[in-house]
């Protein structure tokens, strides 16, 4: 089996494992498929769920697509690679939880390569692997961020190549929502290249990355069961609904995987899965000195948290 195949294989094997889990967590909701095809080549499967118990929605997407020519996005990222051929194929998921109390959850881990020019004056192909996971809690429990980073640091502690710390700030750096002068949650890792492109080891970074698919379960799942159950009223409501409206904003305005899905005319469903059913904004709201919420919006930046 040739590098494209095995990553393929990968993906979809993480979909099936987070699929049925998520299920079985929610305990009502099933996930609904929707394949779809990339005109120029490759295609995807989107899994929703939507109206759950415990998800208001949480989608797991695979895609694998291919093409003439490097989208702007990544050209402008990597010169190198403008105008040739390109392969992407990854993993995403995005679970927007019912309870205010319990945060939501975003990871995604893909992999990219450019093939050999036939001459070497026009450059060398490139391959890198990327992704993160990240967590968005509207009401964050010290204890809960925690356990999320210190699974984030051991996954990366099993491999020499991967920083927790230089991966950490780069989440910070990345997830900062510029306009707001905050970060959309409490981070988590993030890495456009694992490896410097051209000097990386393929099979060391496949080998994390496929710890990174299987790290998202422990590190989330015993979050979700602790706060799955707590009550709420319309007040931890409202403020849930106002921090998705940030969640929004970022996606719509700084992600580049929903950039780079629409400069390559993927299944817009699909790219825009990751948005909750429901946000809400307020026009200057600021929120009650001492409050829980202002509490919460202190926790939206930059912290050491292992």
């Amino acid at each position: 089996m040739n590098r494209r195949d095995r990553v393929i294989e990968l993906m979809k094997a993480g979909q099936a494992k987070l699929v049925a889990a998520f299920e079985a967590l929610d305990g009502q909701a099933k996930f609904k498929s929707h394949t779809w095809e990339r005109p120029g080549g490759g295609g995807g499967t989107a899994r929703v769920l939507e109206g759950g118990r415990v998800f208001e929605r949480a989608g797991i997407n695979t895609s694998a697509v291919y093409g003439d020519a490097v989208p702007p996005s990544l050209a402008k990222q990597h010169p190198g690679s403008k105008g040739q051929p390109f392969f992407a194929t990854g993993l995403s998921m995005v679970l927007h939880p019912r309870n205010p109390y319990v945060p939501a959850f975003h990871a995604n881990y893909r992999y990219f390569e450019t093939p050999s020019p036939p001459s070497p004056s026009q450059g060398e192909g490139v391959w890198w692997f990327g992704g993160g996971a990240d967590l968005t809690p509207p009401y964050p429990f010290e204890e809960d961020i925690i356990h999320f980073h210190r699974m984030l640091k051991a996954l990366c502690d099993r491999h020499p190549q991967a920083d927790y710390w230089q991966l950490k700030e780069a989440c910070d750096r990345y997830f900062f929502i510029r306009h707001r002068q905050e970060m959309r949650g409490v981070g988590g890792i993030f890495f456009d290249e694992l490896s410097p492109v051209g000097q990386g080891d393929w099979e060391q970074d496949f080998r994390f990355v496929q710890d990174g698919i299987d790290t998202t379960l422990p590190s989330y799942l015993p979050i979700v069961e602790k706060r799955k159950g707590t009550p709420y009223g319309e007040r931890q409501r409202e403020w849930q609904l106002y921090r998705r409206g940030r969640y929004v904003e970022f996606n719509l305005i700084y992600d580049r995987g929903t950039l780079f899905g629409l400069q390559t005319q993927g299944n817009s469903e699909a790219i825009l899965m990751s948005l909750p059913p429901y946000a809400r904004w307020e026009f200057d709201y600021r929120p009650e000195a001492g409050s829980a919420e202002a509490t919460a919006l202190a926790c939206y930046q930059p912290r050491d948290w292992v």
